[in-house]
């Protein structure tokens, strides 16, 4: 790919621009309607601004530094380095540096771009494959209209644009196309037996996806003892540790279910519960979360690497949508790095295959114990 400007060449303001007359084409005629994948900037790491509305960058790695530029959500930038700078009151002190100056950490989500070679036609005797998105985002385009779920009713009626999945989202693909221009498309479906979602059903670039194997989600340390195996989540120092007997085998930064509102306002009803005894009961290679009130609610797809241990609802899962680990700021759930939510997935029992997507047990019957404390200062 050849090089482009500092930042992704289409913003999503851009590209609500370019798009927003298309939309009521768009559900006539999904095929003609899929674009190419953007010309994201060549650099090796990328960050993408994973929060909504502008982002402001900064002359050096400082909250007090002079702004030298605007950027919006989903705005793609070269990921230079991190780099330590004040930010008051914030836990998280990290910088990133980019050309342009340097954008606050937690408002970059960590991304590659890996386009792929498209599978022309489905895997022999399957109806279906898990695929991870490889690439900063890829663009969706609704084969059923009108939308059913709520994230994609704001995306597509109210905010008049076209929904997204984000790198390292993992979805469900049940066809194949290739449209008049040569161009492979795979079809998202979000039917309920596949991710839990509403039944809405997008096409996308199919090189966009890369197809899970069997043996990148083989279980980790299959010989040792189901028994002998623990996780400890530690809500003060936001950690989580992985324990066979007594020795530490991963350790990664989490955020924890938040404290506080966006208004600043103590809430207890966003808490991950805390107390030894949680189980992994129900694992999921990907599915829609949704819950909350009108204003502080969230409704999100192919959330990758659930990994329930409380109730039905709490899990340690992959977030795509911020990059402030080590800070609470979930509704409950334990957020982690795809990557740690990947190694934990395959780690902790029982163990999930491709075929399964999904395996729940029921007590007595439970998976690795998991232990979640906090330190009352």
């Amino acid at each position: 790919m050849k090089p482009t400007n500092r930042y992704s060449s289409l913003s999503r303001r851009d590209f609500l621009k370019l798009a927003g007359a298309g939309l009521g084409t768009l559900a006539l005629r999904p095929f003609e309607r899929v674009f190419p994948l953007p010309q994201f900037p060549s650099s090796e790491r990328l960050g993408r601004i994973c929060i909504d509305g502008k982002v402001d960058v900064k002359a050096a790695p400082n909250e007090g530094a002079a702004t030298v530029n605007t950027v919006y959500s989903d705005t793609v930038v070269e990921w230079l380095r991190e780099v330590v700078g004040p930010k008051p009151y914030y836990i998280n002190q990290r910088w990133v540096e980019t050309p342009g100056g340097y954008i606050y950490t937690p408002y970059l989500q960590p991304v590659r771009n890996m386009p792929n070679t498209p599978l022309t036609a489905m895997p022999e005797g399957k109806n279906g494959f898990w695929a991870e998105v490889t690439v900063p985002y890829v663009d969706l385009y609704i084969e059923n209209p009108p939308p059913r779920s709520p994230w994609a009713k704001d995306i597509i009626e109210v905010y008049r644009q076209y929904p997204r999945l984000y790198y390292t989202q993992v979805a469900w693909i049940d066809q194949i196309k290739t449209n008049e221009a040569g161009q492979v498309l795979y079809r998202f479906n979000e039917d309920p037996g596949h991710g839990y979602g509403y039944g809405d059903i997008f096409w996308a670039e199919g090189a966009a996806f890369r197809p899970l194997t069997a043996e990148e989600i083989a279980p980790i340390s299959p010989d040792v003892d189901p028994n002998d195996k623990k996780v400890v989540i530690n809500l003060t120092y936001q950690t989580l540790s992985c324990y066979e007997g007594n020795t530490e085998v991963f350790f990664c930064k989490i955020s924890s279910g938040a404290k506080w509102d966006a208004y600043g306002n103590a809430v207890d009803t966003w808490s991950t519960p805390v107390g030894p005894g949680h189980s992994t009961h129900w694992k999921a290679i990907s599915v829609h979360m949704s819950g909350g009130t009108t204003g502080a609610g969230y409704d999100t797809p192919a959330i990758s690497w659930s990994t329930f241990f409380s109730g039905d609802g709490i899990a340690i899962h992959a977030a795509f949508w911020h990059n402030d680990f080590g800070s609470p700021r979930s509704h409950g759930c334990v957020n982690a790095r795809p990557e740690d939510a990947k190694w934990i997935f395959c780690w902790t029992t029982p163990h999930v295959s491709l075929e399964q997507s999904e395996l729940r047990m029921t007590w007595p019957d439970h998976g690795t114990l998991v232990d979640v404390v906090e330190r009352k200062f």
